[in-house]
């Protein structure tokens, strides 16, 4: 997996969390952050339009295409990727570079190809992916929320299919049948990611630890 040589002591776990949309990925992090309040938010940018209840800055930074595409030139994007067809989600760099090298831990809420490019930027990433007990529970979810249009609901199963068809990328996998399980789950994984250690840092210990004895 590589997740845990890739980690240099000292450095925060940053848990990348994927899945299609409905499938409560971001109830699951709510949950994690209230059990582990020290664990911070990484706020991604998108261009699509706010939800009901949702405000800039908590759930998302909102942003127009010309200001998501400048950041995304300048760099100041880890990853970006276009979703669901046309609306476009990026995770701003600074906040989560910043975050991890002074060993604070991370969440970050994406797809599939955001947790792909993740990994190619920041191999420490640990990537989990969610997924519904069933395709019917996450038609139910979605159809649930009378936030989408027809057409909207269409493409998000859509995009489901394909999130499916990635599983095999990512290191962990959740199901999200029981609410209290699942988070329980996610912080099963968070907390076995910040016992490992890097080979630099196992081999540094088990010398000192073999030295003092001898001494």
């Amino acid at each position: 997996m590589g997740t845990g040589d890739s980690r240099a002591a000292g450095r925060g776990v940053l848990l990348v969390v994927a899945g299609p949309s409905g499938v409560g990925k971001g109830t699951l992090i709510a949950g994690l952050r209230e059990r582990h309040p020290g664990i911070e938010w990484s706020v991604s940018c998108t261009t699509r339009d706010p939800r009901p209840g949702e405000a800039d800055g908590e759930q998302y930074h909102f942003v127009t295409r010309d200001e998501f595409l400048r950041m995304a030139r300048e760099g100041g994007l880890l990853e970006w990727a276009v979703v669901h067809g046309s609306d476009l989600y990026g995770t701003p760099r600074a906040p989560v570079e910043e975050a991890l090298a002074a060993g604070r831990d991370m969440v970050i809420e994406i797809d599939y190809q955001g947790a792909r490019s993740m990994r190619q930027a920041l191999p420490e990433a640990v990537l989990v992916f969610v997924a519904p007990p069933n395709a019917q529970a996450l038609r139910d979810r979605l159809t649930g929320r009378n936030t989408e249009s027809e057409e909207a609901l269409a493409r998000r199963l859509r995009s489901a299919q394909t999130e499916f068809s990635h599983m095999g990328i990512f290191e962990y996998l959740l199901v999200n049948d029981d609410l209290e399980a699942a988070i329980g789950g996610l912080e099963a994984i968070y907390l076995a990611e910040r016992q490992r250690l890097s080979r630099a840092h196992w081999r540094r210990l088990q010398g000192e630890l073999v030295e003092d004895l001898e001494g």
